[in-house]
């Protein structure tokens, strides 16, 4: 099971709500990403949402990579 620390993860205003909530929100519900990074995400990828850059198909690819790398 997965478990993360949402302080550290999340801006102040979204690390009390509950996971459906959090997945929708804006990118910038994550800690450290500002409005206009969210805007350059969705004008590049269409990534609105929390779940939309979690299902980004090269950030998968990119954490696959990453896996494989620290495999051998």
């Amino acid at each position: 099971m997965a478990q993360i620390d949402l302080d550290e993860v999340l801006d102040k205003a979204y690390a009390d709500k509950d996971l459906a909530t959090v997945l929708a929100a804006p990118v910038s519900a994550l800690k450290g990403v500002s409005d206009r990074d969210g805007e350059l995400l969705q004008e590049a990828f269409n990534v609105k949402t929390v779940a939309d850059l979690a299902n980004l198909k090269y950030a998968r690819w990119a954490q696959a990579l990453a896996a494989l790398g620290t495999s051998s």
